[in-house]
């Protein structure tokens, strides 16, 4: 390979790089191997000689070889014909250049070096071919389970997003009918009242269709569909709701999964606000502490019943925290010292920046 095209494979082509050094690093354990067996199996030699010879050829064939295919094909499987064609032509090549290389570094000259290399040249030949045989068939079928890996990545990435998909789909249906009935009986009784929640109705869905649509959303995106979700909450319970929202504009652009907040939001109303006969405030607030992102909903109502369920809002939560950041994250629930409670979520911090 020419030092240009070799240029052109560092600057174009990084992951090509790497590729070549990774098995570059093979090629070396592959001929300490077949150095190893020469010496000490078929008693041939001395094992440093053996194992220079080893190196300088393997080395050859590897460069000659691997480097070829990797600029002509990149990591994409060569032709097999063609591919065969450079084998044939890389394997002889390799073992002159090799043993020249080999003699030259024990001080034998160019013709000394070359006399040896086609001395009894048949079987060292053959040992080559086959060598070079063998590892491009080791490197060659790596290359299809890599390929095989990838596409069984894809597969259960996929998989995991419809997961995410269908749990984030469970929390919407909960909450619009229980509006719906909501509206329904104040059409009777409250005709004013229900137009004016079938306002805030229609400004939380729209809100709502980018975050039914992406993967992750901005804490402000999510910050101001709870502003609308305990909008639309106010209509029903009117002045014994009320709520205040903290974000930094730090952390405004910080993205995190959507969706999140609502089902901490719908439970402390449920079960903090309204067992409460004036009822209380909900405050979502987002802070960071060290490393970790905090996006809390807390409430002065009730507090924690210790013997009710989780409820199917919350174990949601901690699923797909789980699938989407295994033990980074977590869901925690407390109770306030002054009654109500606070239910927080924590992400890895960094990991929302990069996202």
């Amino acid at each position: 390979m020419s030092t240009t095209a070799l240029s052109a494979l560092i600057q174009r082509k990084p992951g090509r790089l790497q590729h070549f050094l990774r098995h570059f690093a093979l090629t070396v354990a592959f001929n300490c191997m077949i150095a190893v067996v020469i010496t000490f199996v078929m008693r041939v030699g001395s094992f440093l000689p053996n194992l220079v010879a080893s190196m300088c050829i393997g080395l050859t064939a590897q460069t000659l070889i691997d480097g070829t295919r990797l600029v002509l094909w990149g990591d994409n499987k060569p032709p097999k014909l063609p591919f065969l064609g450079l084998l044939g032509v890389s394997a002889p090549a390799s073992y002159f250049i090799g043993m020249s290389l080999a003699t030259t570094i024990f001080g034998m000259s160019p013709g000394e070096g070359f006399r040896m290399a086609t001395q009894n040249l048949v079987g060292p030949l053959i040992v080559t071919i086959l060598a070079c045989a063998f590892g491009s068939y080791i490197f060659w079928n790596r290359s299809r389970i890599a390929m095989l890996e990838a596409r069984a990545n894809a597969i259960e990435k996929q998989a995991l997003q419809a997961q995410l998909q269908m749990l984030q789909a469970q929390i919407e249906p909960h909450m619009l009918f229980n509006t719906l009935a909501n509206l329904q009986g104040l059409i009777v009784v409250d005709p004013p009242r229900a137009r004016h929640m079938l306002d805030q109705l229609i400004h939380y869905l729209r809100a709502t269709l980018v975050s039914s649509r992406s993967q992750t959303a901005t804490l402000a995106h999510e910050f101001s569909l709870m502003e609308a979700y305990l909008g639309l909450m106010s209509v029903r319970m009117g002045s014994r709701l009320s709520f205040t929202f903290d974000l930094p504009d730090i952390l405004r652009e910080t993205r995190v999964p959507p969706m999140l907040l609502q089902p901490l939001v719908e439970n402390a109303i449920k079960h903090g606000l309204e067992p409460k006969i004036e009822g209380g405030t909900i405050e979502v607030r987002a802070h960071v502490e060290g490393a970790t992102l905090h996006v809390d909903v807390c409430d002065d109502g009730v507090g924690i019943d210790p013997h009710a369920d989780e409820g199917v809002g919350f174990s949601n939560i901690r699923e797909r925290l789980q699938l989407l950041y295994g033990t980074s994250a977590e869901l925690v629930i407390e109770a306030l010292p002054l009654g109500g409670a606070c239910a927080s979520i924590r992400l890895p911090y960094k990991m929302m920046e990069d996202a």
